[in-house]
């Protein structure tokens, strides 16, 4: 066993859990979320707390500026020499996030896909403006239904990227992704990462989270934090950091109150509206590509004694693996 993977929708508890781990286990945790790499961006990404990091070591936290991209790519690189390190520190690494495109990188590798083609990008991009998103969502589905499957159909950014490998390579995105993963298991180089996965029984449970965590995030001064990202000037909503989940619906909201020449606080109540409706459609993204993974363990993220059934389970595998 290589790490552990502690994975689950946004706000299923997964901090919570890790932070028990880390009381009772001799254990290191390396970050797998894609917003929280980003430095300054604190609270629409409900990055954990400086007291909450100091109690165990976290890895890949704050480690970009929100104007310098961070990818799957990056984040297979950096998760393997850590793994490596935190073994060498006779610790177990602990894999904690809901980014599953950084899990599968790093599970199953992306090393060999074609790289990115500006004109195809052109053209995808010019075709969704004639077509709407959905429509290449659906030309998706036709040569690669798995990676479509895994996708809302407004997710332009993974869209295009599925649409432009098939193009280049006349090879679907799930296809290159199988075949990394045997080759690394014939070339020894595939990790073993058993996953215990949070997931609700009762998806209300789960919206409730959601949308309390919005309301904090607002209570906390998010609009606050973006307002100061934007003042920057060298910030936009093409970035990765600003299409975040939050912010860039803050952006939006912010653009709106500029162009209307009203105050922000009369469009708080829209602000939360599409915030949590965002973070919904993330975490139903998320379970779904959870439940593409068969051999992960679930543990019911609404049962009260959840991270204590977390904490139970990952003894028993470092337990079979000494």
């Amino acid at each position: 066993m290589d790490a552990i993977a502690l994975v689950g929708p946004t706000a299923s508890g997964k901090t919570a859990a890790a932070l028990l781990l880390a009381q009772h286990l001799p254990i290191e945790i390396i970050s797998m979320d894609s917003a929280l790499v980003y430095r300054g961006m604190d609270i629409g990404t409900a990055k954990p707390s400086a007291q909450e990091l100091a109690q165990v070591p976290h890895h890949l936290i704050n480690i970009r500026d929100p104007l310098h991209a961070y990818s799957a790519a990056d984040f297979e690189r950096d998760a393997r020499q850590l793994i490596q390190d935190i073994h060498a520190r006779h610790k177990w690494p602990v894999l904690v996030g809901g980014t599953m495109l950084y899990f599968k990188a790093l599970h199953e590798g992306l090393d060999d896909l074609p790289r990115a083609n500006a004109q195809v990008r052109q053209d995808l991009e010019a075709q969704a403006q004639q077509l709407g998103w959905p429509a290449l969502h659906a030309q998706l589905a036709n040569v690669d239904a798995p990676t479509a499957a895994r996708l809302a159909p407004h997710d332009a950014q993974r869209i295009s990227r599925a649409l432009e490998v098939w193009r280049l390579s006349g090879k679907p995105l799930s296809q290159w992704f199988a075949e990394g993963a045997q080759q690394r298991e014939a070339n020894g180089a595939a990790l073993h990462i058993p996953v215990v996965s949070l997931e609700p029984l009762n998806r209300a449970w789960l919206h409730e989270r959601i949308a309390l965590r919005f309301d904090t995030m607002l209570a906390q001064g998010f609009l606050d934090e973006m307002q100061h990202l934007r003042a920057r000037q060298d910030l936009s909503p093409e970035l990765p950091s600003m299409r975040c989940v939050g912010y860039r619906q803050a952006w939006e909201i912010l653009d709106e109150a500029t162009a209307k020449q009203i105050s922000v606080s009369q469009l708080l109540p829209k602000l939360r509206e599409l915030g949590v409706a965002a973070t919904r459609q993330l975490a139903k993204r998320q379970l779904t590509w959870l439940r593409s993974l068969p051999d992960r363990h679930v543990v019911s993220c609404d049962a009260p004694d959840a991270s204590a059934q977390v904490l139970a389970h990952i003894q028993t595998l470092i337990a079979k693996a000494l």
